[in-house]
């Protein structure tokens, strides 16, 4: 199968070949040892024609629209090497959106052509501790006030992804004309990072980050897009931030059904294989099922995208569901796997798992999406 100029086979050919040998237990939690597999695979990649499917041909990328680049994101995804291979995971690739839409010429020059090439990497700083933004971004404390040709940024961020290694971070603040985001270079004496998040994923590129704005002066020009409209950019890069996770997550939810698959054709108990039990063949059923809708689902979604109609809802909506039915399907896989799906060594299916778990919080909480859906629909009635 072919999407737009990139062969999907070539994809699962590299991620085959090339990104998972490289997966090593030596990842977990070390940005750095992430950072110094993924130089080694990002010229592979720009060697075969996969770097950069999301991004403009002008900046350097493949250019392809939303549908085309859905399946090059789930066969990327497979492996956690995979997105950042292709210079397509998060927090980076929604930064280059934000700079692509909102960014000043110089602030491309500066900031999107190094990311874009691969040769920094980027955060973007949201959450913050209670009494802070969370789930409600209204919450926000952190402030930038105008002191001469500039602004001072005082703030407390945590669990920002990204964070460790990251050239500079797009922080949103609180100004007197409202939510504004603002670019600080990650050399800033103002900027800290207070120490390294140890979540329960363990693959998240550039880990997470706990960080302080202490009297952070930064010029004019490190406002990206206009004062006061920080809630709206926000917005703007959530909606397609939700469905990239969604296509690259499902990749690892799809890995962790093959590894199960596998182990239930190979292993035998009480004299019948596994896969011969009516059990384990309904569980396999039900992880088709749950990939089959999330995939239509991530795809309708796509489509409009590409159409330039608004998906606020239609993403919401994925987002609930495909990271729920996600989750679902990495534990049916670990269960299937009995004692094998609890290693961290000897299977992939373990940390998958973990992978998966958080997608229900991150990009926003289930339950607050459906607190909001559940709003918009009745409001409609």
């Amino acid at each position: 199968m072919t999407q737009g100029n990139v062969n999907v086979a070539h994809v699962r050919d590299f991620v085959d070949r090339h990104c998972i040998p490289m997966e090593s237990p030596a990842h977990v939690h070390d940005p750095e040892a992430m950072d110094a597999a993924l130089a080694r695979l990002r010229p592979v990649a720009r060697e075969l024609g996969l770097y950069l499917p999301q991004m403009p041909v002008a900046q350097g990328g493949l250019g392809l629209g939303w549908v085309e680049r859905a399946a090059v994101f789930e066969e990327a995804g497979r492996s956690y090497l995979g997105p950042a291979a292709l210079n397509c995971a998060a927090p980076d690739q929604p930064n280059m959106i934000s700079l692509l839409r909102q960014g000043t010429p110089a602030q491309q020059q500066r900031y999107l052509a190094p990311l874009a090439e691969g040769r920094i990497r980027s955060c973007f700083a949201m959450t913050e501790p209670a009494p802070g933004a969370g789930s409600d971004p209204s919450m926000l404390r952190t402030t930038a006030r105008r002191d001469g040709s500039g602004w001072v940024i005082d703030g407390h961020k945590w669990f920002i992804t990204g964070a460790i290694g990251a050239a500079f971070c797009i922080v949103l603040a609180q100004t007197e004309d409202g939510p504004t985001q603002f670019i600080v270079d990650a050399d800033n004496p103002g900027f800290s990072l207070v120490r390294a998040i140890k979540a329960i994923d363990p693959y998240a590129v550039g880990g997470h980050g706990e960080l302080r704005f202490r009297a952070c002066r930064v010029e004019g020009d490190a406002v990206l897009g206009e004062v006061g409209q920080g809630f709206a950019y926000a917005q703007q890069r959530l909606e397609p931030a939700r469905l990239s996770h969604c296509l690259r997550l499902m990749g690892r939810a799809r890995r962790a059904l093959e590894a199960a698959q596998a182990y239930v054709c190979e292993r035998s108990s009480f004299g019948d294989r596994l896969a011969d039990l009516q059990q384990v063949q309904a569980m396999v059923a039900d992880c088709h099922i749950d990939l089959h809708a999330s995939r239509l689902m991530s795809l309708d979604c796509a489509r409009r995208m590409d159409e330039g109609t608004s998906v606020k809802t239609e993403s919401a909506m994925t987002k609930v569901f495909v990271s729920e039915a996600l989750h679902r399907i990495a534990d049916r896989a670990a269960q299937l796997c009995g004692a094998l799906g609890m290693s961290e060594d000897d299977s992939p299916v373990a940390l998958i798992l973990r992978e998966l778990r958080p997608f229900r919080i991150y990009d926003g909480a289930s339950e607050l999406h459906r607190a909001t859906l559940g709003r918009r629909f009745l409001k409609s009635t």
